[in-house]
């Protein structure tokens, strides 16, 4: 294992052997990282002693054993337990790194400074189905120069978006050859900037060629082609060194064959991965439409994604219909918005007339469809009704209520998770037009929501830029934000910002009471609000099946398994 044969004659034009050289200073070298620690497989002479190492990975870890070049031969010794990991290596050459002259963006990239920094770290990782980091190895190895946590931050809200972490290996296990690499590269999925990975990505290469550090490594699941399309432009190239891992549920998905619950949505997977993990048996049913039934000790339930047979057919009417809903919560002293049924032209103006701004939504509907709000011409308001109809059940007048959008996932009673909602957002690069704009913001949600959340272009994406004075056809300024909707619908392009921690006691009063009186086990309640750490506040709907996927780090789909399987609550490994 230590020595080398072969060189492949790319790796060679970087300049530098694919494989670092066996003189490093360390012998049977690893680094803890945050989220596992980085194996260097060529400080081993022993394939044997690489494969014990794996063997001792954390619980809740993620350990890699890289730059074999035998990987099948650390394999062998625990085949049962270790697997070659299927990614693609590939190397920047820094002597070669061509820097981009810095221009205006939306975000920053700085280094971690904060144990809100590591929480915030925390949160995209979880949003990316990615291992967290342990907080405290992280904010207590801070100032250590072989681990560089970077992040990127929204100049405007002080939001972290997206967050890398660099390995200096000559500070990390002495290597000669002065390398370098970089893991955990994560963007969050409500990000609406264009660039994050990539200014992450340059920022580390900038930091490691100032130490004078050769090249940068990094390592891409070979089907990532978004990624390796990224990386290929940046300068890397491909070179022949590999990766090993241990079977665990982590890394399942990368060694085992696919099964009949890959067609599910997140909302459904993220429940289904809980419940395996906890033992129990998954039967999906209808992968396109979420449906599956989970089976433990003698007992079963069927869900579609967060809606059980534990909801009555009454408790989810109840919901499906916007009237009963607000006049139930009404009469239990919640406030709602005023609302009326859309009639004829002349009802409409005097409910109009008495508000000042109305919003116009189908009575039975979800995701956000057939939505007109803060309507104030008459005329609007009935082209918005005509467009509401068309989803059946009726058409609601509702009071316009200004505020944020929250959103309270309620889970046996009790709050779990509360998040702010915000519409759809494109950020000028100075070139493209609002509507080139939308498309590539609506590519990028997509891809971070599994085809869940996309901005459609309509009529009401054309109101709200009309609104605002614009056009789809024109050239937004760099850096500058724009809302091209009203609504924040995830299912319309919508970004969520988890706020549980800041909820104030009222709002969360308010959201208990409301489940109770609506007799639903889990519900996401909609309220407006002038501030989620104020009390007051409106109940605009409630969802029978909100998207518990949508507000990891929060333990929504924990607290739904624990509901439907309270004796399994115990079993349930915990979260490093």
């Amino acid at each position: 294992m230590s020595t080398v044969r072969h060189h492949a004659p790319r790796a060679l034009r970087l300049g530098r052997s694919p494989i670092p050289h066996q003189a490093a200073e360390r012998r049977d070298a690893s680094v803890h990282c945050g989220w596992g620690r980085l194996i260097a497989g060529h400080t081993f002479d022993d394939p044997a002693a690489v494969a014990q190492a794996l063997l001792q990975e954390t619980p809740g870890e993620r350990d890699i054993a890289f730059y074999l070049d035998k990987p099948h031969v650390v394999v062998s010794h625990a085949p049962q337990q270790l697997f070659v990991d299927p990614s693609e290596t590939f190397r920047l050459a820094l002597n070669t790194y061509a820097a981009q002259r810095a221009r205006r963006q939306g975000f920053t990239i700085r280094r971690l400074r904060s144990r809100a920094d590591v929480a915030a770290i925390n949160a995209i990782y979880r949003a990316r189905r990615m291992v967290p980091v342990d907080p405290a190895r992280v904010w207590g190895e801070r100032g250590d120069r072989a681990t560089v946590y970077v992040l990127a931050e929204d100049r405007q809200s002080g939001e972290v978006l997206g967050v890398a972490m660099g390995l200096d290996h000559s500070e990390a296990f002495g290597d000669t050859n002065g390398g370098s690499s970089l893991w955990a590269l994560a963007v969050a999925p409500q990000a609406s900037h264009p660039g994050i990975g990539e200014a992450l990505t340059r920022y580390l290469a900038e930091l490691f060629i100032a130490r004078g550090r050769a090249f940068m490594d990094l390592s891409v699941l070979h089907d990532n082609a978004q990624a390796i399309a990224l990386y290929r432009k940046l300068g890397f190239q491909n070179i022949p060194v590999f990766a090993v891992k241990r079977r665990n549920a982590i890394n399942e998905s990368l060694f085992t064959e696919g099964s009949d619950s890959d067609g599910l949505n997140p909302y459904a997977r993220i429940i289904v991965d809980e419940a395996q993990r906890r033992g129990i048996r998954v039967e999906v049913i209808d992968a396109e439409h979420g449906y599956f039934r989970l089976t433990h000790g003698g007992r079963g339930v069927t869900c579609r994604e967060s809606l059980s047979e534990l909801t009555s057919a009454v408790a989810m009417s109840r919901c499906a219909d916007k009237r009963v809903t607000s006049r139930l919560l009404a009469r239990a002293g919640l406030a709602v918005p005023a609302q009326a049924t859309a009639s004829d032209r002349e009802h409409n103006e005097a409910f109009l007339r008495q508000h000042g701004a109305v919003v116009v939504k189908p009575v039975d509907s979800e995701q956000g469809k057939g939505i007109a709000v803060n309507l104030t011409s008459i005329d609007e308001v009935e082209t918005a009704i005509e467009h509401a109809s068309h989803f059946g059940g009726g058409v609601l007048l509702e009071q316009f209520c200004e505020g944020q959008d929250l959103r309270i996932v309620v889970i046996n009673h009790q709050v779990v998770a509360a998040a702010v909602r915000q519409p759809a957002t494109v950020v000028g690069d100075g070139q493209s037009t609002i509507a080139e704009l939308i498309d590539k913001q609506s590519r990028r949600r997509s891809a971070a929501t599994g085809g869940e959340s996309r901005i459609p272009v309509d009529g009401e994406t054309r109101r709200c830029l009309a609104g605002q004075g614009r056009a789809l056809g024109d050239v937004l300024p760099f850096g500058e934000s724009l809302p091209v909707r009203r609504t924040a619908n995830l299912h319309t392009g919508g970004t969520i910002h988890d706020v549980t921690d800041r909820l104030h006691p009222a709002l969360r009063t308010a959201a208990e009471h409301a489940s109770r009186v609506l007799d639903i086990p889990v519900t996401g309640l909609d309220f407006l609000v002038p501030s989620v750490e104020g009390p007051d506040y409106v109940v605009i709907e409630a969802n029978e099946r909100p998207g518990l996927a949508n507000h990891e780090p929060q333990p929504t789909a924990q607290r739904f398994v624990d509901l439907l399987f309270p004796g399994t609550a115990a079993a349930a490994p915990t979260a490093p």
